[in-house]
């Protein structure tokens, strides 16, 4: 006999979490089932840099609690290339919004323990193998054996790979897919931040970034060729060529300190249209996989949980669908802004190789959209909306 509930969601990211708290706060019943152990989904390092949408998201709804008490406020990038530095405080550009700096695995944490305090249901260690979107039924495997459940609405939070965006028939949906060609070497290091604010560094050998994450622990990229292998960067190699492109000889030195975890991230944008079909509603990744290039996952996936929240309430406790309805119409035009601001940065980070036609030409246009943002108030107000804002 299948498992009844409410609102089925599936994933514990913070896309079906949020959503999974925000309707039990409404007495909705909901049953997460998450394909991951408790202890690999609370330590999954992601990105930790909330927008103010999300910081309000949280705060709104009782789940800010961690943030409020470890989160940090950042305000502040810089920019290094071979004529220099500049900084940007875009907590002061714009609409003088900041993000809070809280550790993605953190903020998991916590939303588990406040779900399960709500009295939600949430099942660790499954695997769904089948999505029915038109009965909102998934079937499902576990350590005892295969199941069934089913809801009045099924929310798909399980990412890009996920199976619930496979629910939608190829039809019925148009797919806006590229992959930029780009991948980084994504470092996290047992080391105190090098410099007080994010910095953004152009090198001929490619990008680098430098990531506050918590006073113990820093996150650093490096542009790498697609395919590189992580375990070929050794603690040396990194912190070696780390150097060479922050430019440590003319801004000093780096704070090093182990290596704990390199992946490679390949940077590539997948949008589908639209995010719902029949009684299913597609949440974070599993809508849009944006690059990680303007940290914009978490924040659009928190920003979509609220929407679809507000909606699934209406719908069940004032028998209004409109909101359920256009749900698509609401997100996506958000899911592009969000997708072009990630673009333009994806163009201003990485330069053409040495050997690319009209490398020349590109350089000079990369410098000239730097002297913008240097110098153009204009430019710098509509950074820091973007750069912070969904």
């Amino acid at each position: 006999m299948a498992d009844q509930t409410t609102v089925l969601i599936i994933g514990a990211g913070p896309a079906g979490l949020v959503l999974g708290n925000l309707l039990r706060a409404k007495g909705i019943d909901t049953l997460i089932l998450e394909r991951g152990s408790r202890e690999h989904v609370q330590a999954r390092a992601r990105a930790g840099f909330l927008g103010a949408n999300s910081a309000r998201v949280l705060t709104e709804h009782g789940l800010a609690a961690g943030m409020l008490h470890n989160g940090r406020l950042h305000d502040t990038c810089a920019f290094r290339d071979a004529s220099g530095e500049f900084e940007l405080n875009y907590g002061k550009l714009g609409r003088g919004e900041m993000h809070t700096v809280y550790p993605q695995h953190d903020l998991v944490t916590d939303l588990i323990a406040e779900y399960l305090d709500r009295g939600g249901e949430l099942r660790f260690g499954v695997t769904v193998t089948d999505v029915d979107a038109e009965t909102a039924t998934v079937r499902f495997r576990h350590a005892g054996g295969t199941g069934e459940a089913r809801g009045r609405f099924l929310a798909g939070c399980d990412g890009s790979n996920g199976v619930t965006r496979q629910a939608i028939p190829a039809a019925r949906v148009t797919r806006h897919a590229r992959d930029h060609g780009i991948a980084w070497l994504a470092v996290l290091t047992q080391a105190p931040q090098s410099m007080a604010a994010v910095t953004y560094a152009m090198h001929d050998n490619g990008f680098a970034g430098h990531m506050a994450r918590s006073p113990e622990v820093t996150r650093y990229y490096l542009q790498v060729p697609p395919g590189d292998d992580p375990a070929a960067w050794t603690d040396e190699r990194i912190w070696a060529e780390l150097g060479v492109r922050m430019r440590v000889d003319q801004f000093g030195p780096l704070r090093q300190g182990p290596v704990t975890e390199r992946r490679i991230v390949h940077l590539r944008s997948d949008i589908i249209d639209p995010i719902q079909h029949a009684r299913l509603f597609l949440v974070g990744d599993a809508a849009s996989l944006i690059s990680p290039s303007a940290a914009k996952g978490a924040n659009l996936a928190i920003m979509e949980a609220e929407i679809l929240a507000g909606a699934l309430t209406d719908a069940l406790t004032r028998d209004d669908d409109h909101a359920l309805a256009s749900y698509s119409r609401t997100c996506l035009p958000r899911i592009w802004r969000a997708q072009e601001f990630s673009h333009w940065m994806i163009a201003l980070l990485h330069g053409p190789t040495r050997t690319e036609p009209d490398a020349g030409f590109e350089h000079a246009l990369r410098r000239a959209r730097l002297d913008s943002l240097r110098d153009c108030r204009a430019h710098q107000d509509f950074f820091a909306e973007s750069y912070v804002g969904i």
